[in-house]
């Protein structure tokens, strides 16, 4: 088997020199039970010594292959230009920072070969401070497990196995690598995950803070809309407006019982104010719907992309595995 390990890198000058060494021998071993790997190292962008560091491991080693980005496109981007260089039948990405062990690809390899299309790391021994990182980690897991259905502890552990059918059709945008999972899952793939080694980080600064919190929420609010209403967007703006616009009558309504049966002025109350308010929101989100839904039948048209996925087919009498894009 054809396998592809894809790890973005950013200023890890310090941590390189640890990483080879730990891929000669992790490879080495892959090698020994028969498979082929290739190594794919994304250098986003980075400021210090990583590129001349990176570019000399590879006179050495003919396995590794790297990719320089102009910039900083961030980690989702870079693990998106390693996927799609990738090879292999099945695609390991990897943290460079050797937090992630890499003696564990075979671990998740058993696994995916036990008839799963995704296995994802679980960092079950964490060595990160508990405040900063493991704590925000433990409520964002469950929050996004609650969401979107698909029940995993760890959806920011880097380390993850993928066959390779299961990223063809996958668009990374935002800090949405860690949603793959949830994108093949929806999409029929049977998804698992395995307890791995965590390691203290030995050397560099870590690029992940509280600050990535916000993001990661309005990315999965987006992933979570995009799912439910990717392909009827009027749904999801049509109930607003039309929950919008009842406020409206019911405000106007009550108006009128008030101006009835208690003679009160409508400039009395601020419920006029409301009735027009919630009416023209109501409109509004109807008319948007109608937008997002011309845009969403634009794009599936010109794309040629199904709204549908299948996995197999059967010919002749036999299975014939086939995963096709689109969505429910």
């Amino acid at each position: 088997m054809r396998l592809s390990l894809v790890i973005p890198c950013y200023n890890e000058e310090a941590s390189l020199p640890a990483l080879l060494p730990a891929l000669d021998g992790s490879l080495a071993e892959l090698g020994r039970i028969g498979h082929v790997v290739e190594v794919l190292l994304v250098d986003d962008g980075s400021r210090d010594g990583s590129a001349k560091l990176l570019r000399e491991a590879t006179a050495e080693r003919p396995w590794l292959r790297v990719i320089r980005l102009s910039r900083n496109f961030g980690q989702t981007a870079a693990m998106a230009a390693g996927f799609a260089a990738a090879t292999g039948e099945v695609i390991f990405p990897l943290d460079a920072d050797l937090q992630n062990d890499p003696a564990d690809v075979p671990l998740l390899l058993a696994k995916l070969n036990e008839g799963y299309d995704v296995v994802s790391g679980w960092r079950k021994d964490r060595q990160d401070k508990a405040l900063t990182r493991k704590l925000p980690s433990v409520i964002a897991n469950r929050l996004i497990s609650q969401m979107s259905g698909v029940h995993l502890h760890d959806y920011g552990c880097t380390l993850k196995a993928y066959r390779r059918e299961i990223l063809q059709d996958v668009h990374l945008y935002g800090e949405m690598h860690r949603f793959i999972p949830i994108y093949a899952a929806w999409h029929g793939a049977r998804v698992t995950e395995v307890p791995v080694r965590h390691h203290p980080r030995r050397a560099g600064v870590t690029k992940y803070g509280l600050g990535r919190i916000p993001n990661v929420i309005l990315d999965l609010l987006l992933v979570r809309f995009l799912w439910s209403y990717g392909t009827k967007p009027i749904h999801a703006f049509g109930k607003f407006g039309l929950a919008s616009i009842s406020l409206s009558l019911l405000a106007f309504g009550y108006a009128a019982y008030l101006k009835l049966a208690h003679r009160a002025d409508f400039i009395q109350t601020p419920l006029p104010t409301l009735c027009v308010t919630f009416f023209l929101i109501g409109c509004l989100s109807i008319l948007m719907g109608f937008l997002a839904e011309i845009a969403m039948r634009t794009y599936h048209e010109a794309a040629g992309s199904p709204t549908y996925v299948v996995r197999e087919e059967y010919m002749g009498g036999e299975t014939q595995p086939r995963i096709a894009s689109g969505r429910r």
